[in-house]
């Protein structure tokens, strides 16, 4: 008597369907319940599926199935929209409060008016940043030009939402905080795409809304959040690009006689991947990260490589017997010209106005000092441009002076010494046993979400080495290109708060690890590979207590959030609240 339980028979469907061509003994393993493990068709290695919710959900909910298929179309959209909507109102709550220039916004501020007004930055006389909250008007702009460390596009953005709302907090603040804004819609977008799952990528943008430094650094006119976000940006592009460029080779391959993609080694590698829009965005936004500060730089380069070695993976998956070779045969020359060149190219064009005012800090070097170079032949403005960066580079190398927050990059993943921003005290606070209040903005990210990170980013190491998994490949490069460059300047003077550039990569890594936690759907992944099928009760309570853990671990990470509210936006409280906060002696 042979078995055709209909389990047995649902496995022996599911592998003939995906092209399994099983052995004699598997075969006859089959009338002993045998279920063979599926294997993933060709398509959906190359260009997966998204997730859709299970009809359960909806059951429970008591909504009818068109209006769920209506509900999962608009989610891909929606579900990001919101989460954006949330992080916005709380990035422009009171957006200018405190009102004081904090911090380095006494250099950004006023070079940004200067450089929307005039072309160039001024040097700005001392003392003058109470003259300017009081009355900007009557603060005249300097047209001795400034000595500046940081190329311009960071402060024409800045200095764009000054020419909206004056020279004023929120003025200087606004353009960043829109920025930190939209950066949350970019992190759900990517986040889905990655995952293929609209639930996941909304909690990497909620994450992110909720991280104390993303959120202080969108309320403060510095620079480091729009390198964040030309960095993500380029992420994003060179992801759509990998799914673009997978899809067309996918579209390329044979299909067998029972509908089957079948790899093919001579497409895989002789087929050229034609006009690739999206790796020429990248390009475009890793010059924008550049032109706003130097480490943008470091980001390019892994990056390149990074989109190189997903070419390398899918002309393998195609098929190809030596995808390295066809990669540099077909895809390496215009993976490089869309990229560094293109970076290049906006990087120059950033300093249009340094160029043509004709007045800016080393702006005649060449016509004066360096008129006796051999170099006579280049254009005196491309000479001089390039002295500056010289001069410029010597100075942040240099930079070893001692600072009260400085810390090493080592500590930054467990917020070692977060940076204050802004500190006041008030007497006669009744609320206070020690009869002081006190306001503080503090450049510190949400605790529990950095620590979990770091059990997050074992789990993304482990996973890309072993599992040979590329998003977890691609979260590890986007935390190595913001973070490993520090290591070569710990003599430098650094901050904290440089991490803000792979924040959102943290949040990616603490998804996918919830991801793991939760397990994956019914008939999905590790659950069919263990034999756990849609009506195993060991399968559905697994995934129960995964969620169950995982969405605990999401309201500690926000409640957390919340209780550090105060010292993110500079809230006055009692002394007594503010020293419960500083959970660590090196907080203070």
């Amino acid at each position: 008597m042979t078995s055709t339980a209909p389990e047995t028979q649902r496995g022996q469907d599911a592998g003939d369907a995906l092209g399994e061509q099983p052995t004699s003994w598997q075969r006859r393993l089959r009338r002993f319940g045998h279920v063979p493990r599926p294997e993933t068709p060709l398509r959906d290695r190359l260009d997966p599926p998204y997730t859709r919710p299970g009809r359960q959900v909806w059951s429970v909910l008591a909504i009818p199935p068109q209006v769920a298929d209506r509900l999962v179309r608009w989610s891909g959209w929606g579900g990001p929209l919101l989460v954006t909507l949330v992080a916005g109102l709380l990035r422009f709550w009171k957006l200018d409060r405190p009102h004081a220039v904090i911090f380095d916004e006494t250099y950004y501020a006023k070079d940004a008016w200067a450089l929307v007004n005039q072309g160039y930055e001024g040097s700005w006389p001392k003392d003058v940043d109470k003259l300017i909250l009081k009355d900007p008007s009557s603060v005249p702009i300097p047209t001795d030009p400034g000595y500046v460390v940081h190329p311009p596009v960071g402060k024409w953005i800045i200095g764009f939402g000054e020419q909206l709302f004056g020279f004023t907090p929120f003025g200087w603040r606004f353009m960043v905080a829109v920025l930190g804004t939209v950066s949350v819609l970019l992190l759900c977008r990517i986040g889905r795409r990655l995952f293929r799952s609209t639930f996941l990528g909304c909690l990497a943008g909620l994450l992110l809304a909720v991280d104390g430094l993303h959120f202080v650094m969108s309320r403060t006119a510095l620079l480091d959040l729009i390198v964040m976000f030309f960095v993500l940006a380029a992420f994003g592009c060179l992801v759509v690009d990998r799914d673009r460029a997978r899809r067309r080779l996918a579209d390329a391959l044979p299909v067998d006689a029972e509908g089957v993609l079948r790899p093919d080694s001579r497409i895989a590698e002789t087929l050229r991947l034609g006009w690739r829009p999206w790796r020429l965005g990248a390009g475009v936004m890793l010059g924008l990260a550049f032109a706003t500060k130097w480490n943008g730089l470091y980001v390019l380069a892994a990056f390149g490589l990074m989109t190189v070695l997903w070419d390398v993976g899918a002309r393998r998956t195609a098929g190809a017997v030596k995808p390295y070779m066809a990669v540099l045969r077909r895809d390496l020359v215009p993976a490089f010209v869309s990229t560094v060149p293109v970076a290049i190219v906006t990087y120059v064009v950033s300093w249009t106005g340094w160029i043509v005012t004709d007045k800016g800090y080393y702006r005649n070097w060449a016509a004066t000092e360096g008129k006796n170079s051999s170099w006579n032949w280049l254009p005196d403005w491309l000479r001089s441009l390039w002295h500056y960066e010289n001069q410029v580079y010597d100075f942040h190398v240099g930079l070893t002076s001692g600072h009260t927050y400085e810390s090493n990059p080592w500590s930054w993943l467990v917020l070692g010494r977060p940076v204050s921003y802004f500190y006041e005290e008030q007497a006669g606070c009744k609320e206070s046993t020690t009869g002081k209040c006190a306001s503080e903005v503090l450049a510190i990210g949400t605790p529990l979400l950095w620590w979990l990170a770091c059990f997050a980013l074992a789990y993304v190491v482990w996973r890309w080495l072993f599992r040979r998994d590329w998003r977890a490949g691609a979260i590890a490069c986007g935390v190595a290109a913001g973070w490993v460059p520090w290591f070569f300047y710990q003599e430098r003077t650094i901050f904290l708060f440089y991490a803000v550039v792979f924040v959102p990569f943290l949040c990616l890594a603490v998804t996918m690890l919830l991801g793991a936690i939760v397990g994956p759907a019914a008939g999905q992944g590790t659950r069919a590979e263990l034999g756990l099928t849609s009506g195993d009760p060991t399968g559905e309570r697994r995934r129960t207590l995964g969620a169950i853990a995982a969405g605990v671990l999401v309201l500690l990470i926000v409640w957390n959030f919340i209780y550090f509210w105060p010292l993110y936006t500079g809230t006055s409280i009692p002394e007594d609240l503010w020293r419960d906060r500083m959970w660590l002696d090196t907080w203070v």
